[in-house]
Order: C-alpha cells, then structure tokens, then sequence
C-alpha cells in the first residue's frame, strides 16, 4: 500500500484542507484506498443554496435533505444511504477558497466540514474535506 493511501486511511490526519496535489491523484488514491469518493463541482456556485444543492447532489443525499445547514450537518453525520467503505472523501472543486459562498456562509460552512470530520472521527472512519 503506498504511503498516500495509509495517510488517506488514516483517521488521525482527516480534516479540511484546500488541495495540493492534482484532482485526478486524489481520485486515484481515494479508488485505491476504496472510499468514497464525493466530488461537488462549484463552479456556477454564488450563493448558500446553489453550494447546499451542490454538495447534496454529490453525497447523493436522500430526499429528506433540507436547503439549509442543519441537513447539511444531519447529511454528513449520515451517509447510512452509500455503501460500506472504510471512509469518506469530499473533493469540492471548482470554488476557489471562497466555495463561491460569502465570508461569513463560507466560515458556517468549513465549522459544519470540521465537525462532521471529528464526528466521523468518532466512529473510527476518516471524512475527508478538499476544496480546490
């Protein structure tokens, strides 16, 4: 197993983090390491609802998911509704540091990312946030 699929593994070094290496080596990497791969596309993204209904469609969220950040936060504390893999990884691409949200949507956003990542911490499994 290489070195960047143990550290994706790894539940210790999960968190949020803006992207440093190539989309296509993440993808790589997370299909070797058998999570789940999560990819939002950012790009037409100018407000909080455009970002919401953006991540919602890439954690292929269930029909309960709410336009706001309490379902964000209840979605990414789930994820019952994917298959069984050792963990998680959200590629949101496409959104610059900003995610296409406002300062303050934006600060909402990266406390719900952190959470749901010591959540899922918790449990023994890596969520990966990457923003590029």
């Amino acid at each position: 197993m290489n070195e960047l699929v143990r550290r994706l593994r790894n539940v210790d070094e999960a968190g949020v983090f803006r992207l440093n290496c190539e989309q296509q080596k993440l993808c790589a990497v997370s299909q070797e390491a058998a999570m789940a791969l999560l990819e939002a596309d950012l790009s037409a993204v100018n407000s909080k609802g455009q970002f919401l209904a953006a991540v919602a469609q890439a954690l292929k969220a269930p029909d309960w998911f709410g336009n706001n950040w309490d379902a964000l936060a209840d979605a990414l504390a789930d994820l019952n509704w994917l298959d069984e893999v050792p963990g998680f990884v959200l590629l949101l691409r496409n959104g610059g540091d900003t995610l296409g949200l406002s300062p303050e949507e934006r600060a909402a956003a990266m406390d719900i990312f952190a959470d749901s990542v010591n959540f899922w911490k918790s449990q023994g499994k890596p969520l990966w946030v990457f923003f590029c």
